[in-house]
């Protein structure tokens, strides 16, 4: 993570930590470890202290073999931590210009172990953001308990609600779908209820009695229902072609037109997005082909916005389709790390049983190889790579799916910025500043004309045009300032 012999380039940010240390092992450490646990993971540096510039510098530990004890000691003690995420080659003495520090790599804790709180009180939960770290709310104390559980959260019985929050349309537009998916499937001769009760869509409750499960009060429940339950539940459909217009359709699950459910906004959106894709011409057996790999992609996407998004959690999932562009944002975060999720072979779905109804209807992968498939399609079509962003405070996942060519000159294409054109280049850029800001948190102007390659004057043309678009901001005079990511 670090390159120990330019520590003095590195500053404090989401994933690192300085602290003297010369006193003894800082009380101030757990809350650290806690937070990096709970948070992106990072890195614990103890001898190493920060100037007023916010440069690090090592100062020499007297003893650090004695501080690695007194750690291991400590964060073995359930007393003090609800678990130890380390492991032996996590922790170790480091030389950085003659001093000997301690570096202690935390890494991000499996939502099994979640939350990771200290001194015995779950009320001790920390997370990490720029300014360093801070104690949960209830509410994101709450996510990770439901992440946590071994049982999906849609798997929940709502044992106060009653089979009329389904919405019967629904339900037989997709037994429809179901039929001609999986013809003569041993379950196309049951009544609704049964159905449903084999679907996962409805459970048997506490009274012995069937009630919805969440997973089916999402898929096929009214608006009204649902958000009974999910109090902050909310989908939004925007397609934003006009600069002078916020949107120019939109499709929202609270207009009272429709149902509002998971089941029927996943098809009027697919509908939508797909509406620009270039269908090649083919023929298989006499009959005209319209699907293509691009179109199973962005099923693949949606599918996986939603049966990902954390319904309780704050802010609703959105969907917004621009000329050149798609993002798909659903609330709550990742339950493995991105690396994992872009590899590959791991699926770990926070809504498992809304992502069996899709399954069954042949939407959506289980075997974890969705994500590396929506990758290998773009690089396919030589467009931009996919950008999957995590974000806190509150919990958000946001994939951005350009639908541009990749492009190494200044020639012109068909996206646009307020009304001037935009470059390939200049956009290609201003993507690859947003990926340095979410790994290094802030950075001067001379920093991005580094990693960009370009001289000053571009690189501050470049960011003041992303100021104006709101998606970064500035702090500090003209010497001093730095640039960050928009909260």
């Amino acid at each position: 993570m670090i390159d120990f012999s330019k520590i003095e380039q590195y500053r404090e940010n989401n994933r690192i930590e300085a602290k003297k240390a010369l006193g003894g092992l800082p009380k101030s450490i757990w809350e650290t470890y806690s937070a990096f646990a709970n948070t992106h993971g990072g890195i614990i540096l103890l001898g190493v202290e920060e100037w007023e510039d916010k440069s690090l510098h090592t100062v020499d530990l007297p003893d650090p073999d004695r501080l690695i004890k007194e750690f291991w000691d400590i964060v073995n003690n359930p007393n003090k931590t609800s678990v130890n995420v380390l492991s032996s080659k996590d922790v170790f003495v480091q030389e950085v210009d003659g001093n000997h520090i301690v570096v202690v790599n935390v890494p991000r804790a499996e939502r099994s172990y979640k939350p990771v709180y200290v001194d015995g009180n779950p009320l001790c939960t920390y997370r990490r953001n720029v300014e360093g770290d801070y104690r949960c709310t209830k509410e994101e104390y709450q996510a990770m308990v439901r992440d946590a559980s071994v049982k999906t959260q849609d798997m929940l019985i709502l044992n106060e609600m009653d089979l009329t929050v389904f919405n019967r349309e629904s339900i037989r537009s997709y037994r429809q779908r179901m039929r001609l998916s999986r013809p003569g499937h041993v379950w196309e001769a049951l009544e609704d209820e049964d159905f449903l009760l084999k679907l996962g869509a409805v459970g048997i409750g506490s009274d012995g009695k069937k009630h919805p499960t969440s997973a089916g009060l999402l898929m096929f429940g009214n608006e009204y229902d649902i958000v009974r339950e999910f109090n902050a539940y909310f989908l939004d459909y925007q397609e934003q072609y006009d600069a002078d217009t916020r949107w120019t359709d939109r499709i929202i699950s609270s207009s009272g037109d429709w149902s509002g459910n998971v089941y029927d906004f996943y098809f009027r959106v697919y509908n939508k997005l797909i509406q620009d894709i270039k269908v090649p011409f083919k023929m298989d057996g006499g009959t005209r082909v319209d699907d293509t790999t691009v179109h199973q992609a962005l099923r693949e996407a949606l599918a996986n916005c939603l049966v990902n998004a954390d319904y309780y959690g704050r802010q609703g999932l959105v969907i917004i389709k621009k000329r050149g562009s798609i993002t798909m944002a659903n609330p709550g975060g990742f339950r493995i790390e991105i690396d994992a999720a872009k590899s590959g072979g791991v699926s770990d779905p926070r809504n498992g049983a809304m992502l069996k109804m899709f399954n069954l209807i042949d939407i959506g992968e289980r075997a974890g190889s969705g994500i590396p498939n929506i990758f290998r399609v773009w690089r396919e079509q030589s467009w931009r790579e996919p950008i999957i962003t995590e974000f806190s405070e509150p919990d958000r996942i946001v994939l951005s799916l350009s639908l541009l060519k990749k492009e190494n000159s200044d020639k012109k294409v068909a996206i646009k910025s307020g009304d001037r054109g935009v470059t390939a280049k200049t956009a290609s850029q201003k993507i690859a500043i947003l990926e340095y800001l979410t790994d290094h948190v802030s950075a001067k102007c001379s920093d991005i004309s580094n990693m960009l390659g370009v001289k000053d004057a571009r690189a501050r043309r470049i960011l003041s045009e992303m100021i104006a678009e709101g998606s970064v901001v500035a702090d500090g005079g003209n010497r001093n300032r730095i640039y960050k990511l928009k909260a």
